[in-house]
């Protein structure tokens, strides 16, 4: 339900723009999608990446980390024969991550060690030492007119997550609370807001609103971050499925602390931008 358009940079004509970037994403003047995975040359800074991935939101800003878009990431490389074996190292802003491909068509990666702080929220806010952990911390988001109380969970898992439990996240304005917790001062490099309730099967039910998208039908970072929150706050037992608009995931953590987060990857179409788009896109 988390859809990326992905692009070989070896295939633009000029680097992308703000400007571009929007067009391409709009779903009624370009082409559509919840952002772009950007296919790069390594930098050499990861020993052993086979390719590195940049990813851009469609107001142009660029986080640090896409659960779900590794995952396509990691077909798309698999599918134009671009990796051997169905184990390889990608870099990222957050680091490496290694997807494996699995016999299913799922993909699993290892998002690495999941931190309940760090410099991407302001401690000081919450009269909390510096690097304390974020766990259940009541908190009031106040802006204009409005004001949200919530027992906050922060989890950094490359990009920064506040989760919040709540008694049912469809009752949750999301298009009026997302935006007002993303830019709170707390978080200084905004963040991505996690509504979380547990259902009767164990699963735990999610919303989430994307830094810099709005409300998309998945995340996978986010479910990375609501997963390893669940079994820290004691909501549900370890694996966990994560419950999103566009379906489910599965987070597991294991013994070393990282983080394992496993799904689908689909492939919709390709294509090729049409004369007319790119002259809008200033390519031409």
């Amino acid at each position: 339900g988390n859809d990326y358009l992905i692009i070989d940079e070896a295939d633009l004509p000029c680097p992308l723009t703000a400007h571009s970037i929007d067009l391409l994403c709009d779903r009624h003047r370009g082409i559509g999608s919840d952002g772009i995975l950007l296919l790069c040359a390594v930098t050499g800074a990861v020993p052993g990446a086979v390719a590195r991935m940049r990813i851009f939101n469609p107001d142009g800003s660029e986080p640090e980390m896409c659960g779900n878009g590794v995952r396509q990431f990691a077909r798309y490389l698999q599918g134009r024969g671009l990796v051997a074996g169905s184990e390889f190292t990608v870099e990222t802003l957050a680091g490496p991550i290694r997807p494996s491909l699995l016999a299913d068509g799922r993909v699993r990666v290892d998002m690495g060690e999941a931190r309940f702080g760090g410099e991407a929220i302001d401690h000081t806010l919450l009269d909390l030492p510096e690097g304390a952990e974020v766990v259940s911390i009541p908190f009031v988001f106040r802006g204009d007119a409005l004001e949200v109380a919530a027992d906050i969970t922060f989890v950094d898992v490359g990009n920064p997550h506040c989760v919040i439990p709540v008694a049912d996240p469809e009752t949750v304005a999301l298009e009026v609370v997302g935006p007002l917790i993303e830019r709170h001062p707390l978080f200084p490099r905004r963040v991505n807001v996690e509504f979380i309730s547990v259902l009767p099967d164990g699963a735990v039910r999610m919303r989430v609103w994307e830094r810099g998208v709005g409300e998309t039908q998945a995340c996978g970072t986010g479910a990375t971050a609501v997963g390893v929150a669940a079994v820290r706050l004691g909501m549900a037992a370890d694996p966990v499925v994560v419950r999103l608009n566009g379906g489910d995931l599965e987070i597991a953590v294991a013994g070393d602390g990282h983080v394992i987060m496993t799904g689908p990857a689909t492939e919709v179409f390709t294509g090729v931008i049409a004369d007319e788009l790119k002259g809008r896109l200033g390519w031409l």
